[in-house]
């Protein structure tokens, strides 16, 4: 037995050393091992090693880029403005009636630019609301030369979105991203045309999803790239690497006016949808109780004796509204909707929003301490007043 052990014992020792000099020789020869550092040119610092990559990314961007630029347009617009001679009041009522008196103002033309993407090979253009509001004349400059004037289909002030038609057939139409699911991290090109210079590709990933509560829109559900984006990109196309369209270019946050790495794109998904409403009514139809929600702050969840934060509270009804005619009061808090809790006032407003009119929710509704149930038909939003 003594023996048998001695051999074992010698065994595992001989096997032990030849794992080290492997592991240190020749590691590459064990299973699940990267692959080892090899020789490269020295750089700056000398090191003259480099790290095989475990994801090969691809050399260029080129491909994805020859297939969407196409469809990327050049939006130039003109309105006239009135432009007083002389310092205005304070006060709003006399500056009206100012603006009235002959010679008083003087009547400029003013012209800004943006960028658009052609959707629909039959002309159809999507672009921001913001890039065509209040324009007396629209004019599109495709990418091969050709400018058209272009006349507009619809708009929906509330997601800044709005559609254009030139009187062109045969259009390079973008692809729409099939699958939406965009992840944080994923390689994103922005495409579009800052400050005039010319239609310009700039390159980054996706640094967020769902961003909101922006104050730029009513219905806020944004991409977060660092990929540039300055004035002039708004309505530009932001694509994966593929070339597919996967959001809008819309706003940028800066202290400057310039791209400071965050910017913010409408999903493809949600200007898809919003596309498909304004051609087929010229509008975008959503749905609507007729009241205005409202955060639970911790400020008023002391005031209502709440051990929670979570559902809206309802600031305002209007009278013979939807919420009014099923018993809905101001200062009830809304804790589910069809069943399902209600996070927040944007909650709310986001899941109401693709309800068809006439459908019926029930709404469990916190009044005095007490959970009530309410049903509701819902109806159509009105549209937005446009400025």
């Amino acid at each position: 037995m003594r023996r048998l052990w001695l051999i074992f014992a010698q065994t595992v020792t001989v096997c032990l050393g030849i794992l080290f000099l492997v592991t240190t020789l020749r590691p590459q020869w064990l299973p699940g091992r990267d692959k080892p550092a090899v020789p490269g040119p020295a750089g700056a610092g000398g090191a003259g090693v480099v790290v095989a990559p475990a994801v090969q990314a691809p050399a260029s961007y080129a491909p994805a880029v020859a297939r969407a630029a196409p469809s990327v347009v050049n939006i130039y617009t003109a309105k006239h403005v009135d432009v007083p001679l002389v310092p205005l009041p304070a006060d709003p009522g006399l500056e009206r009636l100012l603006r009235q008196l002959p010679g008083f103002t003087r009547r400029e033309s003013s012209t800004s630019l943006g960028s658009g993407v052609i959707v629909r090979a039959n002309g159809y253009i999507l672009t921001n609301y913001h890039v065509i509001e209040s324009a007396d004349a629209i004019r599109v400059g495709l990418a091969d030369g050709r400018q058209e004037t272009a006349k507009l289909v619809g708009a929906d002030p509330d997601s800044d979105l709005a559609v254009l038609k030139v009187g062109l057939d045969k259009l390079p139409a973008i692809t729409f991203d099939p699958d939406p699911a965009v992840r944080v991290g994923d390689v994103v090109l922005a495409i579009g045309n800052p400050f005039g210079v010319g239609q310009t590709t700039t390159q980054g990933i996706v640094s967020a999803l769902g961003r909101n509560r922006l104050g730029l829109t009513l219905y806020e559900n944004f991409i977060q790239t660092d990929a540039a984006i300055n004035p002039g990109n708004s309505g530009g196309a932001l694509i994966d690497t593929r070339g597919d369209l996967v959001g809008i270019n819309t706003a940028i946050y800066s202290d400057t006016g310039g791209s400071l790495g965050i910017g913010f794109a409408i999903p493809a998904a949600v200007a898809h949808n919003i596309l498909d409403q304004i051609i087929e009514h010229g509008s975008v139809r959503r749905g609507w109780l007729g009241l205005e929600p409202q955060d639970i702050t911790p400020d008023l969840a002391r005031a209502f004796h709440l051990k929670q934060t979570e559902g809206a509270i309802v600031a305002r009804i209007l009278r013979d509204g939807p919420a009014d005619r099923a018993g809905i009061h101001v200062g009830d808090i809304i804790r589910t909707l069809d069943g399902k809790p209600v996070a927040d006032a944007v909650d709310l407003l986001t899941r109401l929003a693709p309800l068809k009119p006439g459908t019926e929710v029930k709404v469990e509704i916190l009044r005095d301490g007490r959970m009530l149930q309410r049903t509701a038909k819902v109806g159509l939003r009105p549209p937005a007043q446009r400025r």
